[in-house]
């Protein structure tokens, strides 16, 4: 079957110039009202992935994203967002991109062409066997994602990829290929709008589940979560005052105390034990 690059396919809208902001702004929603229903598909792949991904960290393994502009991006923020959401050490997800951490500000657009620089990338973090690879690229063309897909395979890692486009190389390379088809753009080419929105709920639904069958969210809770500002202070005491039933300065004091509601609300059973 021929590569179809769907994502650079020619808008379905035409004279944007022309248009009123009400009518972009319609526009562009109507064009993203598709995105949910294109990742709905691949859900059966991405559990496939995630089933696969939670063995391997409940045996220490490491969960990698990749990717280039855009993609890289995406991947580099939902791997920052673990630590703080879920509690979880910054080494368990780590996030690359083409270029290093200079690129998620400034554009170098000619770090993606090198097949060989993302299995380098990798390899600093002794990446091995017991590790997860996710290959991330709109186009599914990266050559910086490709080489860095088919060398971790070539290693035992398991691989996925994340494109919105089918068959492409990238998912050729990876062993599981999840694909949402959003169709063109509504500005030609800029797959940081539908194609961006596909990835960055995709990326959700692997590192949320993850993390989830990992212990770190209790009920519907995110009861390890760092208590980096006064908002996720106030949060947490209102987790303790519902399951320990205190007042809100009894719940804020043991939470303060503890460090997070996981420890605070293990403490309590523990001293609850000691106590029968």
């Amino acid at each position: 079957m021929a590569f179809e690059r769907i994502t650079e396919e020619e808008s379905l809208y035409h004279h944007l110039e022309e248009k009123s902001v009400a009518e972009l702004l319609v526009d562009i929603n109507r064009e993203d009202q598709k995105v949910a229903l294109a990742v709905e598909k691949e859900i059966p792949q991405i559990e496939r992935f995630v089933t696969l991904l939670v063995e391997r960290m409940k045996a220490g393994g490491r969960l990698f994203y990749i990717g280039a502009g855009t993609s890289g991006r995406l991947g580099v923020l939902d791997a920052s967002e673990v630590p703080p959401t879920f509690g979880a050490p910054d080494s368990w997800v780590i996030g690359l991109i083409a270029g290093g951490d200079r690129a998620l500000r400034h554009p170098i657009e000619s770090a993606e062409d090198d097949q060989q620089q993302g299995w380098k990338d990798l390899s600093a973090f002794r990446i091995d066997a017991k590790d997860s690879l996710v290959g991330i690229a709109a186009s599914g063309t990266t050559p910086y994602v490709v080489g860095a897909l088919r060398a971790a395979r070539a290693h035992g890692i398991l691989t996925a990829s994340i494109s919105c486009n089918p068959d492409s190389p990238i998912a050729r390379e990876a062993e599981i290929a999840i694909e949402p088809i959003v169709g063109p753009e509504f500005v030609t080419g800029s797959t940081r709008m539908k194609a961006g929105t596909a990835q960055k709920m995709v990326l959700n639904m692997i590192s949320t589940a993850a993390m989830i069958r990992l212990g770190r969210v209790k009920n519907n809770r995110m009861i390890h979560m760092q208590l980096t500002n006064q908002k996720l202070i106030e949060r947490g005491s209102r987790m303790l005052m519902e399951e320990l039933h205190l007042d809100y300065e009894q719940a804020r004091q043991v939470l303060l105390l503890h460090g997070s509601v996981s420890e605070a609300l293990a403490s309590y059973h523990r001293q609850w034990r000691l106590n029968q």
